[in-house]
């Protein structure tokens, strides 16, 4: 049993967060983010250890909302949480993925199931790419639709992303070869398609100029029905982006790139 104490600490965290939003529009968002379902599964965690303090908002968007939060555990101080709403959440865009993944075979088709399959989805996802050499948030621990992961970034503000990025020629075509090579060590290695890989979904860790890939829960297996749809789709995206920025591409011959195993 989580204690008392706990409980009430936790309630504290997520009700002064709730009272720094001031628009009732977004309350109303943050209410179905922590349902009472999500707000248990946080107190474990916290009673494990793995979260400490809550903070405010990384990230907003249709499928899931992303804090940040400090961390009892060693070598993990700043984390990311990622919250996967169920009661909003469009599930039947995430069928799309989860269906054809021999992962999650037999899988009931109800709006939660799909959406905490969705939670475990990722995780695996960002285990296999760090696995395969891919600069990916290391995944910690997953609970039902929370996702705990590295947090990108410093004192809570995380690192931008690459759509947003002042970068020399030369940073440029670092970032586009790097970018290539993931690509490819997911296609090869991890045996994954990111899926939905543009400029919105690459970091960049500016410490060192190098791209992370993020937001990988609609990831699928090279043998997915859609896989050469998606890859193909990935491609375009990152060709126009880097296009724009006058590095030359070819989208036949990065996918042929991409599909060359180099080990």
């Amino acid at each position: 049993m989580v204690s008392d104490k706990k409980l009430d600490q936790m309630d504290t965290l997520i009700d002064e967060f709730r009272m720094r939003v001031k628009d009732s529009s977004q309350r109303a968002a943050y209410s179905d983010v922590f349902d009472e379902a999500t707000l248990m599964a946080l107190y474990d965690l916290a009673k494990k250890g793995y979260i400490d303090a809550l903070g405010g908002t990384v990230n907003t968007g249709k499928e899931a909302n992303v804090f940040h939060a400090i961390s009892k555990k060693e070598n993990m101080p700043e984390i990311a949480v990622k919250i996967y709403m169920i009661s909003t959440a469009n599930f039947n865009a995430m069928k799309e993925y989860i269906l054809g993944d021999p992962r999650f075979v037999g899988i009931k088709q109800s709006r939660k199931d799909i959406i905490l399959a969705w939670a475990k989805k990722e995780f695996k996802n960002l285990m296999r790419a760090r696995e395969a050499g891919v600069r990916v948030p290391d995944p910690y621990i997953t609970k039902r639709n929370i996702l705990l992961m590295e947090f990108i970034g410093k004192d809570g503000i995380p690192m931008p992303q690459l759509k947003d990025v002042e970068m020399t020629r030369e940073e440029i075509q670092h970032i586009f070869e790097r970018t290539t090579e993931y690509m490819n060590l997911l296609y090869c290695q991890a045996k994954l398609v990111h899926a939905d890989l543009s400029e919105y979904n690459i970091l960049v860790d500016m410490n060192n100029m190098e791209p992370v890939i993020i937001d990988m829960g609609q990831s699928v297996l090279t043998e997915h029905f859609n896989a050469e749809t998606y890859l193909r789709r990935d491609v375009t995206n990152i060709c126009r982006f880097f296009g724009k920025l006058n590095i030359q591409v070819n989208e036949n011959e990065m996918i042929s790139n991409i599909k060359e195993d180099k080990k």
